[in-house]
């Protein structure tokens, strides 16, 4: 972020701070009640007031007026403020209900056919014998109905505003692609996209599961740090390429989770090599992925290489460690989701739980 729209929210920040939370008297930004404060080179700015649920009303002048605050902030052109009501959380709260273990999939960097290894990963639990869903949390370009070929399912509604998943493929599965035009969702902004992925973790009603992956958008921002500060995590598995380019995020990505103190079960190369003839062809580099994971002291769980029946597989609708499970990429799936299971266990790390600030 360039200096000047650091100041600018900073400034905003200030702004906001000096309106009173109702409930503890404290200034909104000090309450924790802004979060996922956004500022554009064009003047946008956008961010969400989180309300609690039993006194929503009382911040709905509020917004209006953080609203105004903000616009009244010199370069500030327009304003998008969202507010969002939840459930206080007992501090010890466990996770997700019904949910043994929750695994992030991210990848710090766009193109890197993250939703088609968090799809097949998914796909490699349930193989394994364990109860697994799949939630698609990528707000700017959901993946997962093309990949499950759920692309005109619609979920069902739960009690209350709640949403049961979409069984696939032997998973749990749930998208913001099945609740928005992809296209539409592409455009959403910071605060607008942090709160549609915050009530796609509070309104699903998982039942019982063994393992719940996350995939994650790409990148380093609010709306992923606010999932990963939200959802207690048993570990992370990061997806790259092996070129400097997507390295580099990669970097960025330990970074976050090593800030929210969330276990790194390991780092997949994909697009390792293309292999024709018994040659193979390293297309993006070799072996980048490897040295960062030996360079962080984080596990290396493995290379999926370029290959057209896992891309057909994508493309049709039916992940390949679903529908072909003798298949060597899906036997190395298997093998890259045992990894990271043993990964969870051998780092017995208490699943994190941190306060948003």
């Amino acid at each position: 972020m360039n200096t000047r729209l650091a100041r600018l929210k900073d400034e905003i920040s200030r702004r906001l701070d000096a309106i009173s939370d109702p409930v503890t008297g404290k200034g909104l930004v000090q309450a924790g009640r802004v979060v996922g404060l956004e500022a554009s080179e064009d003047g946008k700015v956008s961010f969400t007031i989180e309300a609690p649920a039993d006194a929503v009303q009382a911040y709905v002048p509020l917004r209006d007026g953080a609203e105004a605050a903000a616009r009244a902030a010199p370069g500030v052109k327009s304003v998008i403020a969202v507010l969002t009501a939840h459930e206080a959380k007992a501090p010890d709260a466990g996770g997700i209900a019904g949910v043994k273990q929750v695994i992030a999939v991210a990848s710090a960097k766009g193109g890197v056919g993250k939703s088609t290894v968090a799809v097949n990963l998914a796909c490699a639990f349930a193989k394994l014998g364990l109860k697994t869903g799949l939630l698609d949390l990528d707000v700017y370009g959901p993946s997962a109905p093309t990949l499950l070929g759920l692309l005109d399912k619609k979920p069902a509604r739960g009690p209350g505003k709640t949403l049961l998943p979409i069984e696939a493929h032997g998973l749990q599965t749930m998208s913001i692609g099945y609740l928005v035009d992809p296209d539409s969702a592409m455009i959403w902004r910071g605060a607008m996209a942090t709160s549609a992925v915050r009530q796609m973790i509070d309104d699903i009603v998982w039942g019982e599961l063994d393992v719940l992956l996350l995939d994650l958008p790409p990148g380093t921002g609010d709306v992923q740090l606010t999932l990963v500060q939200r959802v207690p995590l048993s570990g992370a598995v990061i997806v790259s390429t092996p070129q400097e380019m997507a390295l580099a995020d990669v970097r960025r990505g330990l970074a976050m989770f090593e800030k929210t103190r969330a276990p790194v079960l390991g780092i997949i190369e994909n697009m390792a090599y293309f292999e024709t003839g018994g040659q193979r062809s390293y297309i993006f580099g070799q072996g980048g992925a490897r040295r960062t994971a030996e360079q962080a002291g984080v596990p290396f769980l493995g290379e999926i290489p370029i290959n057209m029946a896992l891309r057909e597989s994508a493309d049709a609708g039916a992940p390949l460690t679903a529908t072909r499970t003798d298949h060597a990429l899906s036997l190395r799936f298997r093998e890259i989701a045992e990894a990271a299971r043993g990964n969870i266990e051998r780092l017995n790390k208490p699943a994190p739980r941190i306060a948003l600030v």
